[in-house]
């Protein structure tokens, strides 16, 4: 049997998921990211500054991950739940990121909310694909990738992707993402 012999079988389980309140009973990992930790991605820093002052370092998205092995083969899932608000007209967002593994895509299925996934290239292609209720995102390899919530609820998103994939978010924190997606006149503007 070779190589795939030497591996650990993991055992099968199952974990309860609240669609209404998008968490995850006993998760492994919950990410919770405040404002504070998003310095550095909003397009108007002063603004993201008052926000934390005046609302006290409001939550801004949470993950919730289950027990499986990091490792080629494994499937990991979580959900994301990231809050409604903005920051200097532009709404909140997760920080993103590409994967460790650059040739792994995910799956996000949006349970509630609604919103857009903004994906990028490192070669400079971009796109914006919808999110809502029902709603699948298929994330290519390659691509970077982050949730913005455009509405008035938590956007809630159960996510799939290979468990060896990893998560760099540091090539999105020196690049950035080309395209932003704010509220302006009361309609939803993508610049």
């Amino acid at each position: 049997m070779g190589k795939a012999a030497s591996k650990k079988i993991a055992d099968p389980f199952s974990i309860g998921i609240n669609l209404e309140t998008g968490e995850m009973a006993n998760p492994a990992r919950h990410l919770v990211r405040r404002a504070s930790d998003m310095r550095g991605h909003y397009a108007d820093p002063a603004a993201l500054e008052k926000l934390i002052k005046d609302q006290g370092d409001p939550l801004h998205y949470e993950v919730f991950e289950v027990p499986v092995p990091q490792e080629d083969g494994e499937l990991m899932y979580c959900i994301s739940k990231l809050q409604p608000g903005a920051v200097g007209g532009e709404f909140f967002m997760t920080k993103g990121h590409y994967h460790s593994v650059a040739g792994t895509a995910e799956i996000y299925l949006c349970i509630r909310g609604g919103g857009y996934m903004l994906m990028k290239t490192a070669d400079g292609k971009s796109a914006a694909e919808k999110m809502s209720r029902g709603r699948m995102v298929y994330v290519p390899p390659f691509w970077a990738h982050r949730s913005v919530n455009t509405g008035d609820e938590p956007l809630i998103s159960f996510c799939v992707y290979p468990g060896h994939a990893g998560h760099n978010y540091g090539d999105i924190e020196t690049e950035g993402f080309p395209r932003r997606v704010f509220q302006a006149n009361g309609q939803v503007v993508i610049r």
